[in-house]
């Protein structure tokens, strides 16, 4: 955690944070590379490393085709989605659905909805996993390691911005990816190599099966004999292939494509080329998970089978304080009885990193739904100083709700964390990413049509609306109360403008040629075409890589 102590601290330096545009979309200014970073530590929170290695321990390698499938989704998402959220001039995928349909329930409704999902699937079952880490290695109580992971992630969060988000997931990615290496590098060389390790796990049977009278089917504490294939049988198969193909592109395109979080990274580039290399770079770096997740996952089930492929309640109780299972201890078991102290701390810190960088990836867009989609609809004339403190105080009543929720997690789905969070995402998403495709794809379809909500009759409110470049950059004030001056402030004034980044002077008003040649700066997506064919050739490759892992993996 204090390896990344100093990106956050000079990202909130670095970063724009004084108006929307540079608080929500980080001024529109990133790169590829740490594009590509945040949106693989976006996706990777604990929750991965808990999840995946907890599934992994109890059904295999299938689980990671939830990661690879990506490797498709993501060139969609560059490719096709981005630039058109780019020439709509959106900032929230909401907002895109208000232009889109011409209404605002549907827009209000998707931000509710998405708001739900984040706190149902996203902070508590990151917060939970994280916990479970930090319960283990330190004997601290869960809540209390909960309370301090928040305190430092929302922190930075608040303070800092998309900017200091993504800058801070860059090197937490680093982080990540140096630790889990070494960890499945010991983790393979305990277990005799990758022939040995094939062997053992099918062989991992708890010694402990039967309680009082009953005994337990054998069904639930044997390996599956397809434990090694992704693909597996459509009727008898724990992931039918048919799902994993063709059910899971469409819940990945919702969540790749469509869901704040995601989306709002590649809007903060600067350029398409940007996007796209940004898109190629995540891809590859979701090749990873099978290899230093999944397989250390169904390790740990061979180095400590009685707890991790527990099936009896009150052992799985005495070993993880749960009735339902305890696959979830799968990595953190490994990383506290394998690795040695010094490289124990190095491995807090990677489950910390990930948390901590998807938490904030989360509340950084969570705020920036609420304030865009929700808050200006309740307070349509508020100043920017207004919508930025309300984003902020949302983070507050987000981490209140999810901490509440926790519970219902810790008991969910057998106690595998992975099981969970899809069952919850696989009812909600899809419908999603229907009315996405047919916003895009399909022309006539209309608020009204597709029965969802309706159109509003009268254009000409007389209401004051937010233009896109206005919401972007801020670049007019939105309340008509003169704002005091700096001249005029103290120093403890000035000092809590800078901390919650309300440092920024009022700008001058712009004219109508000066608005218009920034509003199409912000939707342009020309590329130069030599860049664009490098990433076009790389997404080729990255297409051809996806197309191989599945083969040799089937």
């Amino acid at each position: 955690m204090s390896d990344s102590l100093p990106a956050r601290l000079s990202a909130m330096f670095i970063s724009n944070r004084g108006t929307v545009g540079g608080f929500f979309l980080a001024g529109r200014k990133m790169v590829w590379w740490p594009i590509g970073a945040s949106l693989f530590a976006s996706n990777i929170g604990s929750g991965h490393f808990v999840g995946l290695a907890g599934t992994g321990a109890a059904a295999g390698i299938a689980i990671a085709g939830f990661e690879w499938n990506a490797l498709i989704i993501v060139f969609a998402l560059g490719w096709l989605f981005v630039p058109i959220y780019i020439r709509a001039g959106v900032v929230t995928m909401p907002e895109y659905l208000k232009k889109r349909f011409g209404g605002r329930r549907i827009q209000m409704y998707l931000s509710v909805l998405s708001l739900l999902l984040y706190i149902f699937t996203k902070i508590s079952a990151d917060m939970f996993s994280g916990a479970i880490f930090i319960q283990m290695a330190m004997g601290l109580n869960l809540y209390l390691a909960i309370i301090i992971l928040l305190a430092v992630t929302g922190l930075y969060t608040i303070t800092g911005g998309l900017a200091a988000v993504i800058y801070t997931d860059t090197l937490q990615t680093i982080i990540m990816l140096v630790g889990s290496f070494i960890l499945t590098g010991f983790a393979f060389a305990k277990v005799g190599g990758y022939k040995a390790f094939m062997e053992k796990y099918m062989n991992a049977i708890p010694g402990n099966t039967s309680y009082g009278n009953i005994i337990i089917d054998p069904k639930c504490y044997t390996p599956r004999a397809d434990s090694f294939h992704i693909f597996r049988d459509a009727i008898t198969g724990d992931l039918p292939w048919p799902g994993l193909t063709f059910g899971l592109s469409i819940l990945a395109l919702w969540y790749w494509c469509t869901d704040q979080v995601i989306v709002q990274r590649c809007l903060s580039a600067k350029n398409m080329s940007h996007v796209k290399a940004g898109c190629i770079m995540c891809g590859y770096l979701k090749l990873l998970p099978m290899f230093v997740m999944v397989m250390p996952g169904m390790i740990s089930r061979i180095l400590y089978t009685d707890m991790v492929a527990c099936v009896v309640p009150s052992e799985c109780e005495k070993y993880c304080g749960t009735k339902v299972g305890c696959s979830n201890v799968a990595y953190p078991k490994m990383v506290v009885d394998l690795m040695p102290n010094g490289l124990r701390g190095l491995m807090l810190s990677v489950m910390l990193a990930s948390l901590m960088s998807s938490l904030t990836s989360i509340f950084n867009s969570a705020s920036t739904l609420f304030t865009m989609d929700i808050y200006t609809k309740i307070r349509s004339r508020a100043s920017e100083r207004e919508l930025m403190l309300a984003g902020r105080l949302f983070i507050l009543a987000l981490i209140g709700i999810s901490i509440a929720w926790i519970p219902v997690v810790q008991s969910a789905q057998s106690g595998q964390l992975f099981d969970y969070i899809q069952s919850i995402t696989s009812y909600l998403g899809p419908p999603i990413a229907a009315v996405f495709l047919l916003a895009i794809f399909c022309k006539r379809v209309n608020e009204e049509l597709y029965g969802l909500c309706w159109t509003l009759r009268n254009s000409e409110e007389k209401r004051i609306d937010l233009d896109a470049d206005e919401r972007i950059e801020g670049l007019e004030s939105k309340d008509d109360e003169s704002e005091e001056g700096d001249e005029g402030q103290g120093f403890l004034k000035k000092a809590y403008n800078w901390f919650c980044g309300f440092d920024q002077k009022k700008g001058p008003k712009l004219s109508k040629e000066e608005q218009e040649v920034m509003e199409k700066k912000m939707t342009d997506t020309s590329e130069v075409p030599f860049w664009r064919n490098v990433v076009n050739i790389n997404g080729v490759i990255l297409l051809a890589v996806a197309v191989f892992c599945h083969a040799f993996f089937a």
